[in-house]
């Protein structure tokens, strides 16, 4: 197998600060709790800035990704490969984020809701940062049922 070049690994592992911007909201008790994990969000700052800022940026981005880098076939394997990862894990998100606003908001921010939230932000957190520390090492971040979905969809 041929050595992934340095801007793509760098490329890919940006990719996944989509995720990771929209996993944070679920760590807010964690970060009130303790106040240094709140230096895990400077890297998403400028991404949450945007989505804010720009009316449907999220979704804006969410195009411009999959239809510039997924769909692009001139687009190296590898940058593909964690850029489609990253935005099906955004989804997972994103979907995981309508299901607590719209089932568990009602039962207020009882125990059990912000023990499900911290379990979520956990559970990015250790994601993200496998999938980056893979990118490095020029490896695919092979997380299971996500990438088999991954790769189906780029063959």
């Amino acid at each position: 197998m041929a050595e992934i070049p340095s801007w793509q690994r760098l490329m890919a592992l940006l990719a996944y600060l989509l995720p990771w911007s929209d996993g944070l909201p679920f760590g807010r008790s964690l970060t009130n709790l303790f106040p240094a994990l709140q230096w895990l969000s400077l890297p998403a700052l400028p991404l949450v800035l945007l989505q804010q800022a720009v009316p449907f940026g999220g979704f804006l981005l969410f195009l411009v990704l999959f239809l510039a880098v997924v769909r692009n076939q001139r687009v190296p394997y590898f940058l593909r490969f964690n850029v489609l990862q990253a935005i099906l894990l955004d989804i997972v998100l994103v979907v995981l984020s309508l299901a607590f606003n719209i089932v568990l908001a009602p039962l207020g921010g009882n125990f059990a809701v912000r023990t499900l939230a911290n379990s979520v932000f956990l559970g990015v957190l250790l994601l993200v940062v496998f999938a980056v520390v893979q990118c490095v090492r020029g490896k695919e971040a092979d997380i299971p049922s996500l990438s088999e979905a991954v790769r189906m969809q780029l063959y």
